[in-house]
């Protein structure tokens, strides 16, 4: 399972030009899974994300977590962050996980991630054109892959 976070100022999905989701501070997760992944990849990205501080205390230092900031998610499915590249350049999708095993674990990742944060989680439409916009802020990016947890 692979996720791209953006601590953003706000953040928002449009499907067919109606938003679906709307978060003001927090992060847009871009989360990618492959065949592989299974709950343990869930319960590990979920804790890592729920517990990882790039937020600003006091002194201007990050080591808030989303949980101390009472922060907002928006999760958008991404199967391009499984993109095959080393051959040409047009990218294989090959290593991206099948519909049938990918959309039951968005959804747990989704629930497990609400549940932490005990409030709801934004969420795109699995397999949708979906337009995202957002303000990133800082710019903080960080990537995270569960099968490199070192």
């Amino acid at each position: 399972m692979r996720a791209v976070l953006q601590r953003v100022s706000h953040a928002s999905v449009t499907i067919e030009g109606s938003v679906k989701s709307r978060i003001g501070q927090g992060f847009l997760v871009l989360l990618g899974i492959c065949d592989a992944d299974g709950m343990e990849d869930v319960e590990w990205l979920v804790k890592k994300i729920a517990n990882l501080r790039v937020f600003d205390d006091e002194a201007g230092v990050m080591n808030r977590s989303i949980q101390d900031v009472g922060g907002e998610i928006l999760v958008v499915s991404q199967f391009t962050l499984y993109a095959s590249y080393k051959k040409g350049n047009r990218p294989s999708w090959f290593r991206a996980g099948s519909h049938e095993h990918s959309i039951p674990l968005y959804e747990a990742f989704c629930k497990q991630l609400s549940d932490q944060l005990a409030k709801p989680v934004g969420t795109g439409e699995f397999g949708a054109d979906m337009k995202v916009e957002l303000l990133n802020d800082g710019p903080v990016t960080i990537c995270m892959d569960t099968k490199n947890k070192e």
